[in-house]
């Protein structure tokens, strides 16, 4: 009973205008007697859904509508001495379509709504009925073969509709959990280095990476990184970096300069040109302490010393998988016990709180010094608490972290 805007076609068919403004039939107006008598009727007879029940002063007005929520009928109790008042009783011009005119008819001849004929069919073809509700006002019962057919034709649609959208659901759930069995599962062992981390995802699927690597002769790789992007597309990077990371690690164990460039070069050729990913890459020796480290494009790692000095490691080279020619140059430091490694990605400080403020680096380092006595899980975990208790109403983007303390 209600449109949107359309032209029809010469077969009957609406076709939509797409610069028209949108126009749509509200509802049509029932006068009847006993407003509460009538509201049932809808209700509980026809399996109508109120809409609105509005009181006023001076009068009241609801509003019913079929299951599908097409249009409304919106009933009215005029005075008695009212010219609206002798309307009540007649016919309302209103015409309901169903699929199945002899089934509709059926169903609510056994709720006991009172129609003045069976179903007919007219020259016109298809098939019709009237009936009447408690004050007498007539309407049409409809169905034609062209109506039954665009109305098994949206439930077609409608179930596919539900169908892709479960399938799409099913695969996502699906790829999350490949993508959660990518992260560790196991740490390397080592003896002087107390470390942890975490990915928390915004979405099913999503682009930070971190990674432990086990470098061999007593060595580990710490590994964060920030693939361009969002969603699946960004997911799908993020396995290409790991995979060759990973995959680079055995050709260039004892060179992390040389396995960079090489993960650079396989980003850059199985990627797009504007595909790339921020990476902090650590080489820590268990025997010596050193940690080596590249920051390609990433945020600063905070370095907090046990005599509660504060060091940050900068970039030491561009991104990978932007440039076909590429270089990196290696940080070094030495850490000492009670010193306090922290990587992080812009989803910690770049989470905003009600006021549009942003957490920043400066929040995360009054936390990581108020905590710094916790072991490396713990702090990870004071780290998201504090991020989750400044931004509340939700996660925007990847959560992903590693604390690594110096025994």
């Amino acid at each position: 009973m209600g449109s949107a805007p359309h032209n029809w076609t010469a077969e009957g068919s609406p076709t939509l205008e797409p610069k028209a403004l949108y126009l749509s039939l509200h509802h049509v107006t029932i006068f009847v007697r006993d407003l509460d008598k009538s509201l049932r009727f809808y209700l509980d007879q026809l399996g109508f859904n109120l809409i609105v029940d509005a009181r006023f002063e001076g009068g009241r007005w609801i509003a019913v509508s079929p299951p599908d929520g097409s249009t409304n009928i919106g009933l009215v109790g005029p005075a008695p001495e009212s010219p609206e008042y002798k309307l009540i009783g007649r016919s309302s011009h209103a015409v309901f379509i169903t699929e199945d005119v002899p089934a509709k008819y059926a169903e609510w001849c056994q709720r006991g709504v009172h129609f003045q004929h069976p179903p007919q069919t007219p020259s016109w073809g298809g098939m019709f009925t009237t009936f009447e509700d408690l004050d007498g006002n007539s309407f049409a019962l409809v169905g034609r073969d062209e109506m039954t057919q665009h109305i098994e034709e949206e439930r077609r649609t409608l179930a596919a509709k539900q169908e892709s959208e479960r399938r799409n659901a099913q695969e996502l759930a699906i790829a999350k959990q490949v993508q959660a069995r990518l992260f560790p599962q196991n740490l390397p062992l080592v003896k002087t280095l107390d470390y942890a981390g975490i990915c928390i995802q915004a979405r099913q699927v999503g682009g930070d990476y971190y990674d432990f690597l086990h470098l061999g002769r007593e060595r580990i790789g710490l590994v964060i990184g920030d693939i361009s992007g969002k969603g699946i597309a960004a997911a799908l990077l993020m396995v290409n970096l790991q995979a060759n990371l990973r995959g680079q690690c055995a050709v260039a164990v004892d060179d992390p300069q040389r396995l960079l460039r090489s993960v650079n070069d396989l980003f850059y050729q199985n990627t797009t040109e504007s595909s790339y990913a921020s990476l902090f890459f650590a080489e820590y020796d268990d025997k010596s302490r050193r940690l080596r480290y590249a920051n390609c494009g990433h945020l600063s790692a905070l370095l907090l010393r046990s005599d509660g000095n504060l060091e940050e490691l900068e970039s030491t080279c561009t991104v990978v998988g932007l440039f076909q020619e590429w270089d990196c140059w290696m940080g070094e430091r030495r850490l000492f016990p009670g010193d306090t490694l922290v990587l992080y990605t812009d989803g910690i400080t770049e989470s905003f709180n009600d006021a549009g403020e942003e957490f920043g680096e400066q929040r995360l380092i009054e936390l990581l010094e108020q905590n710094c006595d916790l072991c490396s899980q713990g702090l990870v975990s004071a780290i998201v608490d504090g991020v989750r208790k400044f931004s509340p109403r939700g996660q925007y983007d990847d959560i992903t972290l590693i604390v690594a303390k110096c025994r």
